[in-house]
């Protein structure tokens, strides 16, 4: 017996669905603004530097310079920052316990602070003396090295920006992943750092792939910390950020324009490679 027909049930014919070109109008014609305002960026950009000037960048050391130092205190910090940012993220998605709330919003002070209060807000940490006591001092005499405006003070204001961004996409990671799972393992004869290690954080590969991302592109972009608290010495502190301001400072305009494209392509293949690792992994 064949099914009947609501509409010729109801009297009333079954309603067809509209064409979906006016979506896609929309939805497109919104998308693509900002697209669009990426692009045409860019284009200012190459269009405003010539050759020569990317040949004289490439030819000046201190811009090599820059260049190396960025790339690897920006890796530092993206690394340090998925290493403190994973169990944060994970404590605060999984318990609830007094003060909570304070954490989680201390942990995110540092993405809404202004960056150049954060880097006076270092500056300060390290030479405020308490009872004759001043950090920078007792580094320098235990550890035998200082910290402000050498180079791991560029590592140390990049990461105290970057840990607040890579310890929300943890977070956020945790909440979509089961905690059932854990649970079970738990009542199998696993403690909670085995069912962490076993089982929630083989999951959260992906998350953390994303922390790692976002931390290394904050921390590249990152001028106002690092220009007040390690400073823009050529050869030792200066990154391409601060390159771009010294330059600008200074009226080189095109050297500065071609150091900010030499940024875009940086970014870019650090991203194509995270993306490429990424891709590797799930396949």
């Amino acid at each position: 017996m064949s099914s009947v027909d609501n509409s010729s049930a109801t009297g009333i014919p079954a309603a067809r669905p509209g064409s979906d070109v006016p979506f896609f109008l929309v939805m497109g014609g919104l998308s693509s603004c900002f697209v669009l305002l990426i692009v045409l960026l860019l284009l200012a950009d190459v269009m405003f530097v010539s050759l020569d000037d990317f040949r004289v960048a490439l030819a000046t050391p201190q811009y090599w310079s820059a260049f190396r130092i960025t790339l690897i205190t920006c890796s530092v910090s993206a690394i340090l920052s998925v290493w403190v940012g994973t169990p944060l993220g994970y404590v605060l998605s999984r318990y609830r316990f007094p003060g909570r709330w304070i954490v989680d919003t201390l942990v995110e002070i540092p993405i809404v602070l202004p960056p150049l209060v954060l880097g006076l807000s270092l500056l300060i940490m390290f030479h405020l003396r308490i009872g004759g006591w001043q950090l920078e001092e007792w580094l320098r005499e235990e550890v035998g090295r200082p910290v402000t405006f050498q180079w791991p003070a560029v590592i140390l204001a990049q990461f105290s920006v970057a840990c607040a961004f890579a310890v929300r996409t943890m977070r956020v990671t945790f909440d979509q992943i089961n905690p059932r799972v854990e649970d079970v393992a738990r009542t199998l004869g696993c403690n909670r750092g085995q069912a962490f290690l076993q089982i929630a954080l083989p999951q959260a590969w992906r998350g953390m792939i994303a922390a790692g991302t976002i931390a290394w592109a904050r921390s590249l972009g990152e001028f106002g910390p690092i220009l007040v608290f390690a400073g823009a010495t050529q050869m030792k502190t200066e990154v391409l950020s601060t390159t771009v301001f010294l330059e600008l400072s200074i009226g080189k305009l095109n050297g500065a324009v071609a150091v900010s494209l030499l940024m875009v392509v940086l970014a870019v293949v650090v991203l194509l490679v995270l993306r490429l690792v990424g891709a590797r992994l799930t396949a």
